[in-house]
C-alpha cells in the first residue's frame, strides 16, 4: 500500500467531511477521494502531482489565486510579530488598520466593525445585535424576515433565517419565529406566466415583472409581510444579488433596492449578507453597490483574507452601536465574542488582500473577463441539457436538466450533477454541484483561457448525458 492509499484509508476510518454523504465517500461514489498537496495561481495539485483548475475558488474563498506572493509575505511577516492575541480588552495594529480600510470602501453610514471568524458568526452577530437593539429601545421584536431559498450559515440562529429546506428543515423545532417571502428564482418561480429568458437579458426589475408576467409578486410578498408584521420584526436579511448556496439564484437588477426601500419604509433594519458575494465577485467591490443600497448591517467573510485564513466582520451604524452604550452596571455590553476574534494573521492577510485589490486595479482588469465569461455561458446555454444559466460577475450556476423545453429535472438518484463534476476531475477541473446545478465561482485573477477551458470541458461532459 503506497502513501496515497494509506492516507485515503486513514481518512475513511477517521474523518467526517462536511456536506458529504460518507457512505458514498467510503465507496468512491462518484469519485475517489482527492488529496491536495499544494496550490499555485488558479491550480490545485494532488499528491500524485496532477494539476486541477480550481473552478470554485476552494469553496468561494480564494479571491486572488493560490499562493499570492504579497499575501504570503504579509502573513509570514506577521508570524514574526505575534500570531494570536485575544481581542477581548486588547487590540492590535492589523485589526485597527483593517477596520479603517473597510470603512473607507463601505457605504458611509456603516461606521463600526465587529470581528468574528466565519460567515455564520458574522450573520449571527448581526441577528443578535438587531434583536438586542430593539430591547434597548423598549420594543419586543422577536422575529426576522428572510427569503425562501436563503442560506445564511449553519449555526442555529443563521439556520433559523435560512430558507433552504434541504439544509434546515430537520432543525426547525430549534428555531425562533420568522417570516419568509418568495425569492426571485425566475426559472422556477411559482408566479411566472411567461417563458424565462437568460437572466442577463433582464436589465432591471421593472422589465423583469413584464417579461415574467408575474407583476413582481415576490417583492409584493415582502411588502405584505412588512406591512402586517413590521412591529415584531427585528430585522430583514438578504443575500444581495445572488442566493449562492441555493444554486446561484441571481436577482434582477433593482430587486435589492426595492427590498431595501420597503425595509426603510417600515422601519425594519436591513442586514445584507455579502459573505459569498463581497470583494469583487459581482464585478463591484460589494454587491450592494449595483443598486446603491445602504444597509444597517453588512456581513463579510470568505474572500476577505484572499482565502488564506478564517476571518469575518459585521459592520453596522452608529445608531445601532450607540444603543449599546451605558454604565457598567446597566449591562448593555454586547456579550458576544470568539477565541480567535480578529486573529492578527488573518487581519494581516486581509490587509494585504485589500491593498492588492486597490493598487493592482483588480476590479478594472476583471471587467473584460466578466464579459468573456458571459459570452461563453451564452454559448453553453444553447445546449439541450442546459435548462437555465444564472450569472453575475465571476459567479454562475448552470442548471442541468433532462428536458430543456419543459425544464424537467433528472432523477436525483442518478446524481447527475455529481457525476458530471466527477468526470470533470478527469479533465483536470474541479467544480462542485448544488444538486444538478453546476457552480462556477472563479478567482478574480483567472485568465480568459482558463475560463474557456472550464466551459469547454463542461460542454464535453454534457454531450455525454
Amino acid at each position: 500500500m503506497n502513501i496515497k492509499q494509506q492516507l485515503i484509508k486513514k481518512d475513511k476510518q477517521n474523518v467526517w467531511h462536511p456536506y458529504t454523504q460518507m457512505a458514498d465517500w467510503i465507496n468512491n461514489d462518484p469519485y475517489e477521494p482527492l488529496i491536495i498537496e499544494k496550490a499555485k495561481d488558479s491550480y490545485l495539485y494532488d499528491i500524485d502531482g496532477k494539476k486541477y483548475l480550481d473552478g470554485v475558488s476552494s469553496l468561494w474563498v480564494t479571491l486572488l489565486g493560490h499562493r499570492n506572493p504579497k499575501i504570503d509575505k504579509a502573513v509570514k511577516k506577521q508570524i514574526d510579530r505575534v500570531s494570536h492575541t485575544t481581542f477581548l480588552g486588547l487590540t492590535h495594529k492589523p485589526a485597527i488598520e483593517l477596520s479603517e480600510k473597510l470603512l473607507n470602501i463601505l457605504p458611509k453610514n456603516l461606521t463600526k466593525v465587529f470581528y468574528s471568524d466565519n460567515g455564520s458568526t458574522a450573520v449571527e452577530v448581526a441577528l443578535k445585535m438587531a434583536y438586542q437593539y430593539w430591547q434597548f429601545k423598549g420594543e419586543q421584536r422577536n422575529c426576522f424576515l428572510s427569503l425562501k431559498n436563503a442560506y445564511h450559515g449553519d449555526t442555529i440562529g443563521t439556520m433559523a433565517v435560512g430558507g433552504t429546506d434541504l439544509f434546515h428543515s430537520k432543525f426547525k423545532p430549534l428555531f425562533f419565529k420568522n417570516y419568509f417571502a418568495q425569492s426571485p428564482y425566475c426559472y422556477r418561480c411559482p408566479y411566472r406566466k411567461n417563458e424565462v429568458p437568460f437572466p442577463n437579458n433582464v436589465k432591471n426589475f421593472k422589465e423583469h415583472k413584464k417579461i415574467m408576467g408575474c407583476s413582481g409578486q415576490c417583492i409584493k410578498e415582502v411588502e405584505i409581510i412588512l406591512s402586517k408584521n413590521h412591529k415584531e420584526i427585528a430585522a430583514a436579511i438578504i443575500e444581495p444579488i445572488n442566493q449562492a448556496a441555493a444554486g446561484m439564484i441571481i436577482m434582477p437588477k433593482g430587486y435589492v433596492k426595492e427590498y431595501a426601500i420597503l425595509c426603510k419604509r417600515y422601519n425594519v433594519p436591513l442586514i445584507c449578507d455579502e459573505v459569498a458575494v463581497g470583494f469583487g465577485r459581482t464585478g463591484k467591490m460589494f454587491a450592494i453597490e449595483h443598486d446603491g443600497v445602504k444597509p444597517d448591517f453588512i456581513c463579510l467573510s470568505k474572500g476577505i483574507t484572499g482565502g488564506y485564513l478564517p476571518l469575518a466582520v459585521t459592520v453596522t451604524t452608529n445608531k445601532i452601536y450607540d444603543a449599546f452604550l451605558g454604565k457598567y452596571e446597566e449591562f448593555k455590553t454586547f456579550f458576544h465574542g470568539h477565541s480567535y476574534t480578529a486573529n492578527p494573521l488573518a487581519c494581516a492577510a486581509a490587509n494585504a488582500t485589500l491593498d492588492i485589490l486597490k493598487k493592482d486595479n483588480v476590479l478594472k482588469k476583471l471587467q473584460p473577463k466578466i464579459v468573456h465569461l458571459e459570452k461563453e455561458l451564452l454559448s453553453l446555454y444553447k445546449h439541450d441539457k442546459v435548462g437555465n444559466i444564472r450569472h453575475s460577475g465571476v459567479m454562475a450556476g448552470i442548471e442541468v436538466v433532462k428536458d430543456k423545453k419543459k425544464g424537467k429535472a433528472f432523477d436525483y438518484k442518478l446524481k447527475t450533477g455529481a457525476r458530471v463534476c466527477a468526470n470533470l476531475r478527469k479533465e483536470g477541473i474541479i467544480i462542485r454541484p448544488l444538486g444538478d446545478t453546476l457552480v462556477l465561482f472563479l478567482h478574480l485573477t483567472m485568465t480568459n483561457k482558463e475560463i474557456s477551458k472550464i466551459i469547454s470541458a463542461i460542454r464535453k461532459q454534457l454531450d455525454k448525458l
